[in-house]
């Protein structure tokens, strides 16, 4: 069953026929809300808000092993993550989608891992390609089916937040290799990871990153949301073309 995480903007899915919504509990606390249940074009889906239906969870708080736990014990095998990030990379505009193939991780604190018993022996597990290779190839595949225009590819850079950077900040993740800034893509990628989910993230690009094109002079705050609405439009239209292909037997996870 696929599971799909929603971020800034993207707290309800418009497209979703709901059939019942579950408050889980984990070992590791709760989620970020209640787990909503239901269809898109006939596929049972599995929907949470990662800041919350209200969104008041900032992004350094957020409990991803909650998340991520529930999903998985409630029958979640692949998710897609959806997250807002600010762009870096000179191809990458404000009102675009991104399939990004590569993570840098600059957060600190965060519960990053599953693997805190101390009877248990020390793991380690691969992640030199953060995503999955299976669920990036759908959301491609299903780009190119419904004439959404996005990039392949390209590398995340997961910050503290819940402050924009400085201009400084964003010159040293450019030299770093980073193509966009985001707060929540880890360490929900690699909780993933540890639970064997199918993950993949779809990147919204909203703004320019600090320092960069029309926020050289700063990120104006207010431009954002009008192009949140439409770069959250065409996420909706991702995912329902996503799920289509799945039904059709186009997918293979």
């Amino acid at each position: 069953m696929l599971g799909i995480i929603g971020g800034t903007g993207l707290t309800q899915l418009a497209n979703l026929e709901i059939t019942h919504r579950k408050v889980a509990r984990t070992p590791y606390g709760e989620p970020s809300g209640a787990l909503t249940f239901g269809h898109i074009c006939d596929q049972e889906v599995v929907f949470l808000a990662r800041h919350g239906y209200g969104h008041t969870i900032p992004p350094h708080a957020v409990n991803y092993r909650a998340n991520l736990w529930a999903l998985k014990e409630h029958g979640v095998d692949r998710v897609v993550s959806v997250a807002t990030v600010g762009c870096i990379h000179a191809e990458l505009l404000p009102g675009m989608l991104v399939i990004p193939d590569q993570i840098v991780d600059y957060t600190h604190g965060r519960a990053a891992t599953y693997f805190v018993d101390n009877s248990k022996p020390v793991t380690h597990l691969d992640f030199t390609y953060p995503y999955c290779k299976a669920m990036r190839a759908a959301l491609l595949q299903a780009a190119a089916s419904s004439g959404i225009k996005l990039r392949d590819g390209g590398v995340y850079g997961a910050v503290q937040g819940p402050r924009l950077e400085t201009a400084a900040e964003i010159n040293r993740m450019e030299r770093d290799g980073v193509d966009m800034v985001g707060m929540t893509g880890m360490p929900e990628a690699y909780l993933a990871r540890e639970l064997e989910l199918c993950y993949a993230a779809v990147g919204a690009v909203v703004n320019h990153a600090a320092g960069r094109g029309r926020s050289a002079d700063g990120i104006q705050m207010e431009e954002i949301q009008p192009l949140l609405g439409e770069v959250m439009l065409q996420v909706r239209h991702l995912l329902e073309q996503l799920v289509t292909n799945d039904a059709s037997g186009l997918c293979t996870f």
